[in-house]
């Protein structure tokens, strides 16, 4: 195998880990597989940290982790993948992880963090030629200028996101 090869078949072995490893992710919330809590579930524990409706965000960020892991295991439509990774893993960062320090023994932000850090690096790197942008030319979705304008967003939409959320209402009689 030559160096290109080399490079290809790295960037296609870090795509399907991220890719497929987030899309479990989502699986877990959308549908309880892998061991997840399913929408009821996954409802609830959104619920709890203040994205209410429950479901419905457990649905966005489900659907979120799916697509944009299912996009980038594919090496399909450029940073689009990547900016959907960044975007679901940034909200966790700052919604439950970050208060519990770096360590995911501790469920702090470490795997998260490692999500954020291959998406960007394949949004920005790009994904190699055993892609299906790389087969199908597809390359207008992959110019740095394009991942940025997607991380951007990513960015913009997971504060808007946290910006949503709200406290638990309080039981009558407590304060």
């Amino acid at each position: 195998m030559n160096m290109i090869g080399e490079v290809a078949a790295g960037l296609l072995l870090a795509r399907l880990i991220i890719g497929l490893g987030l899309a479990s992710h989502g699986a877990q919330k959308l549908f309880g597989w892998f061991g997840g809590h399913g929408l009821r579930g996954t409802g609830q524990a959104f619920d709890g940290v203040g994205f209410r409706p429950g479901t419905f965000f457990a649905v966005s960020a489900g659907l979120a982790e799916v697509g944009g892991g299912l996009l980038t295991a594919l090496g399909l439509l450029g940073a689009i993948g990547p900016a959907l990774i960044v975007m679901v893993m940034l909200v966790a960062v700052l919604a439950v992880h970050l208060k519990n320090g770096f360590s995911m023994a501790n469920n702090g932000w470490e795997l998260c963090g490692l999500y954020i850090a291959g998406a960007l690096g394949l949004a920005f790197g790009g994904f190699g030629a055993y892609s299906l942008d790389g087969a199908l030319g597809l390359t207008m979705l992959s110019t740095p200028q394009i991942a940025w304008l997607l991380m951007g967003a990513a960015v913009v939409l997971a504060f808007l996101n946290l910006a949503v959320r709200r406290p638990a209402p309080q039981p009558l009689g407590e304060v």
